[in-house]
C-alpha cells in the first residue's frame, strides 16, 4: 500500500517530535542490548542502522503510521546522540536500507523485549485498578489489517465478506489488559485462521495469584478455565445461559455452588468436576438486554466478593474494548493498515505497536499517580499527541 510522504516541518528535532525518552524509559538501551545478545541479533560491525537503533525505530513507526519510513528515521536519527554519545552519527538510510535493517533484526527480539518488559504497572494507589485485594485484568481478542501482499495473505489469510473476501489480510491477537491502566500484556498473535481459544492458551500463563481475570462467554470452557485457574489467579467469566449448571448449594447472596465437567459423560457421572460459584442476574430497563446473564467465578466465599458486587464488576470487562480502540484508532489511525509487506516484518511491526502503546500508557499512569487521579480520566489521544509533539530533555 503506497504511503504519502508526510513530512514534519523543516528543522524538527527529536526533542520536539518523537518522545524518545518516553520510549527509552519503558525500554532501556541496556534491556534492548541484552535481548539482542541473547537472540544473536547484536550488530557485529558498524552499520548505517545498528540493531538497537532499529528496535527504537520500529517502536517509533507506531507513533507515526501516516509518515513515510524515511521521514520517521530522519527524526529518529536526530536523537541518536542523546541515546548513545555525542560523537555518534547515523546516516539516514533509504527505503531499501531500512527494509534490509529491519529484516536483519527480525521479529523475535521485539517479541522477547515485549514479553520481558510489558507487564502490569498499577501501584496500590492507582485508582480503578483494584477490586478489594485483586488486580483487575480482562482477556479478549481482536484483529488488525495488514498490507495487501500475496505473502501476507498466504501467511495470515483474510476474512470473508458479503461479496467475496475482505480488502486486506488480517492477523488475530489475544491479550490481557490491566483494567485500571489499559496496559495490554501477554499478547499473542497469529494468522486470522487461528482461533481466539488457541491464542488464549498461550496468553493465560501471564496470569498470576492476586489477579481477578474477567472474560466473555466465548472463552468459557472446561479446559481453558482449568488452565486459567491453575495459574493461581481468580476468575470471573461469563457463561452461556444454556449451560447446564445444577444448583448444589444456594448461598446467602443468591448465587449458588455448582461444578463444571470436562465431558457429557463426566457430567452424567459427576466425575472430574471443578467447583464454581454461579451468579445469575438480570439487567432491568436496558434496551436489548438478555433475559438472563450468567457468571462463573472461582471465588466461592460470598463474604470476600458478594454476588451483587461481582455482577456490577463484570461491566469492567469492556475496558479491554476501549483499549483495543486506543490501539487501532488513536495510535494506529482509523482506516490504516499495518504497513509491512512481509509476514516477519508484520510480526515485528505488531510488537512495535504494542510497545508504543505501553510506553504511552506508562506515561499516563505516572501522571495519574502524581495527580492522585484515575488513569481513565486522562485522554489517551491527547497523550499520543503530546508524545508525538513535544519532549523536554
Amino acid at each position: 500500500m503506497a504511503r504519502t510522504v508526510a513530512e514534519l516541518p523543516a528543522g524538527s528535532r527529536i526533542t520536539d517530535y518523537i518522545s524518545l525518552s518516553v520510549v527509552s524509559k519503558s525500554f532501556p538501551i541496556e534491556a534492548i542490548e541484552g535481548v539482542l545478545a541473547r537472540t544473536g541479533r547484536m550488530s557485529l560491525r558498524q552499520r548505517d542502522l545498528p540493531a538497537h537503533v532499529v528496535v527504537y525505530y520500529v517502536i517509533a513507526l507506531a507513533l507515526y503510521m501516516q509518515s513515510s519510513y524515511r521521514e520517521v528515521l530522519r527524526c529518529l536519527v536526530e536523537g541518536i546522540q542523546w541515546l548513545r554519545d555525542p560523537s555518534a552519527r547515523v546516516r539516514v538510510a533509504g527505503k531499501s536500507g531500512i527494509s534490509q535493517a529491519r529484516t536483519r533484526l527480525g521479529w523475535e527480539p521485539l517479541r522477547q523485549l515485549h514479553d520481558e518488559l510489558v507487564q502490569p504497572v498499577a501501584a496500590r494507589g492507582t485508582r480503578g485498578a483494584w477490586y478489594r485485594d485483586w488486580r483487575l485484568v480482562s482477556l479478549d481478542g481482536s484483529t488488525l489489517e495488514v498490507a495487501d501482499e500475496k505473502v501476507n495473505e498466504e501467511a495470515f489469510g483474510r476474512p470473508g465478506a458479503g461479496r467475496g473476501t475482505s480488502a486486506y489480510p488480517q492477523i488475530r491477537f489475544v491479550s490481557l489488559v490491566e483494567n485500571g491502566t489499559h496496559v495490554l500484556f501477554g499478547s499473542q498473535m497469529d494468522s486470522y485462521r487461528t482461533g481466539e481459544i488457541t491464542l488464549a492458551k498461550a496468553v493465560l500463563p501471564r496470569l498470576c495469584k492476586g489477579m481477578l481475570c474477567l472474560a466473555d462467554r466465548n472463552f468459557f470452557g472446561f479446559a481453558l478455565w482449568q488452565q486459567a485457574q491453575a495459574t493461581g489467579a481468580d476468575l470471573l467469566w461469563r457463561m452461556k445461559k444454556n449451560m447446564r449448571m445444577a444448583c448444589e448449594q444456594r448461598l446467602p447472596d443468591g448465587s449458588y455452588l455448582s461444578h463444571v465437567y470436562p465431558s457429557a459423560r463426566d457430567w452424567r457421572h459427576k466425575t472430574n468436576g471443578i467447583p464454581v460459584r454461579v451468579i445469575d442476574y438480570r439487567l432491568e430497563g436496558i434496551d436489548g438486554d438478555e433475559p438472563i446473564y450468567r457468571l462463573a467465578t472461582t471465588i466461592l466465599n460470598t463474604d470476600k466478593a458478594p454476588a451483587n458486587e461481582l455482577a456490577a464488576l463484570y461491566y469492567e470487562r469492556w475496558e479491554i474494548e476501549t483499549t483495543f480502540d486506543e490501539l487501532k484508532t488513536h495510535l494506529r489511525g482509523a482506516h490504516m493498515v499495518l504497513r509491512s509487506k512481509t509476514p516477519d516484518l508484520v510480526r515485528q511491526e505488531f510488537y512495535g505497536l504494542l510497545m508504543a502503546h505501553f510506553a504511552i500508557r506508562g506515561l499516563m499512569h505516572e501522571a495519574a499517580l502524581k495527580a492522585h487521579d484515575d488513569p481513565d480520566r486522562l485522554s489517551f489521544l491527547h497523550a499520543v499527541r503530546v508524545v508525538r509533539r513535544k519532549l523536554a530533555v
